[in-house]
């Protein structure tokens, strides 16, 4: 591993970056240089974020990717990059254009070619594709619909602990972008899977995972074999999508730190 080495973390719909706080004292202690900036018009801090909703509105996945790029070209090198969800996506973009050393997609929001729709998937989007309207708002979850999307796997109290302090309103655009991704040319949730001159990609699935089904993150793996860069898959079996901060956050963490060491990076 090389000290110091820049780390950028990328959150998903719905949750602020600074649930990646646990994350990032734990890979500064393993010596790398970890960030973890907001999407486009996210505030400082969730309440903030809350208040404003209408700055996250509108925001593309084209949009979001290019925001973490204008952050990467202020680093002194090409980053790790580590997204959940619809950073997960966001950091097999990142990777695939050339602007990342390697990347850990966790339970990532599916990328064009991914054909799996599972009924949880569909439910779990529900609150956002069910008005089309929705494409240019902001929208947030009720608790209940946090408990199906994100803390189906843990218990009931720590998911309603886990929605009041770390869920944000988050534009519908993406999600509208990626459901018909496989229906446009130019989807921005397009990524070059074939190309071989690239860093090395781990892939994470959760079990019970209802937002992003395992079936959804298999399929995008699987998207992957025509390219003879190192693409690597991991299950968590009994984890839910709300994996990267819930209590068992630690275990993700060093699965990653580990797949990195691997890496030699």
């Amino acid at each position: 591993m090389s000290s110091g080495t820049p780390v950028v973390f990328v959150h998903g719909l719905w949750i602020h970056a600074s649930a990646w706080q646990g994350w990032v004292e734990r890979y500064r202690a393993a010596g790398y240089d970890p960030i973890a900036p907001g999407w486009p018009g996210d505030a400082e801090t969730v309440a903030e974020t809350r208040r404003n909703s209408a700055a996250v509105s509108d925001r593309g996945l084209d949009e979001i990717t290019a925001s973490y790029v204008r952050v990467i070209n202020g680093l002194d090198a090409k980053p790790v990059v580590i997204g959940h969800s619809f950073g997960g996506l966001c950091a097999q973009k990142l990777l695939a254009d050339g602007h990342a050393a390697a990347a850990v997609a966790i339970d990532p929001g599916q990328i064009k070619g991914v054909k799996p729709v599972p009924i949880a998937q569909i439910r779990s989007g529900l609150p956002v594709l069910s008005k089309p309207g929705n494409k240019k708002r902001a929208v947030a979850l009720t608790r209940k619909q946090f408990r199906f999307a994100f803390g189906n796997a843990i218990p009931q109290s720590e998911s309603d602990e886990l929605f009041e302090r770390w869920t944000i309103p988050g534009p519908g655009r993406p999600l509208f972008e990626a459901s018909s991704a496989n229906f446009s040319k130019n989807s921005p949730a397009a990524v070059d899977t074939r190309k071989n001159d690239r860093g090395p990609l781990l892939i994470t699935a959760g079990g019970r995972d209802h937002t992003v089904p395992q079936s959804v993150a298999k399929a995008a793996y699987r998207l992957y074999r025509h390219s003879t860069a190192t693409t690597d898959f991991q299950v968590f079996p009994d984890r839910g999508h709300s994996l990267v901060f819930d209590h068992g956050w630690p275990e993700i963490a060093e699965a990653t730190l580990t797949w990195l060491k691997r890496q030699g990076i």
